[in-house]
C-alpha cells in the first residue's frame, strides 16, 4: 500500500489542531460567505447510514443575527416565565450575545419520514456533519464553537428552524475570526481510552 505522508500529515494537523474558538474571542469581522458555504459543503460530505443526510442547517448573519437573538430571548421567557425557572441575565445574554459572531448556523436533525434507521444513527451523522464543518473552519484560520444551551433543547424552538415533532434541535455553530492564534489543547493518552484485542 503506497501511503503519501504529506496527506497524512496535513490530516492530522488539522484535527489535532482543531479548537472551539468562543465568541468573546473574535475580533468582530465578518467571515467571507464563501468560507461559511464551504463549511457547509463539506457537512453533507459527512457519513449517513442508507443516505438520510438528516442535517439540517439555518444560516444567520448580518441582521438575521439580532433576529435570532430575538427569537432565541421570546422562546426562552415564553418557557421559564411558564415553568418558574426565568433569569434575567440568561434572557439578556440571548436577546444580544448572537451579534457578537460573524455567522451561526442552527444545527437541526430532521428525522428520515420512514424511521428507517435509528435515530441515535441519524443524530451522530449530524455531529459528524458538524466535526467536518469545524475541520473546515480550521483549514481557513477561522474560529467556531458547538453551542448546546440556551433554548437548544426546548421543544417550542424546533419550529424556529423548520423542524418537527420527531426532528431534533443539537445546537448553535458559532464562526468568527479569532482575535489571535488558537491555543494549544491536550487530550489524555489514547491508551486511557482504547483497549486491543488480539487473536
Amino acid at each position: 500500500m503506497k501511503i503519501d505522508a504529506t496527506k497524512v500529515e496535513l490530516v492530522n494537523s488539522l484535527i489535532r489542531n482543531r479548537r472551539s474558538v468562543y465568541q468573546q474571542h473574535y475580533t468582530g469581522e465578518r467571515v467571507d460567505d464563501e468560507i461559511v458555504t464551504q463549511m457547509l459543503e463539506n457537512a453533507r460530505w459527512a457519513p449517513t447510514h442508507k443516505l438520510t443526510e438528516p442535517w439540517q442547517f439555518v444560516v444567520f448573519t448580518g441582521e438575521g443575527l439580532r433576529k435570532l437573538g430575538e427569537a432565541q430571548a421570546t422562546v426562552y421567557k415564553k418557557v421559564t416565565e411558564a415553568d418558574g425557572t426565568f433569569k434575567e441575565e440568561r434572557y439578556q445574554n440571548l436577546l444580544t450575545k448572537t451579534t457578537l459572531s460573524s455567522h451561526i448556523i442552527a444545527v437541526g436533525m430532521k428525522r428520515d419520514d420512514k424511521k428507517s434507521i435509528p435515530e441515535v444513527e441519524e443524530i451522530g451523522a449530524v455531529f459528524c456533519a458538524v466535526e467536518n464543518m469545524y475541520l473546515t473552519a480550521a483549514a481557513y484560520g477561522i474560529g467556531c464553537y458547538l453551542s448546546t444551551g440556551g433554548i437548544t433543547y426546548f421543544e417550542a424552538a424546533k419550529e424556529l428552524f423548520g423542524l418537527g415533532d420527531d426532528d431534533k434541535l443539537l445546537g448553535f455553530l458559532h464562526i468568527g475570526i479569532p482575535k489571535a492564534a488558537i491555543p494549544d489543547s491536550k487530550r489524555k493518552p489514547i491508551e486511557d481510552k482504547s483497549v486491543w484485542v488480539r487473536g
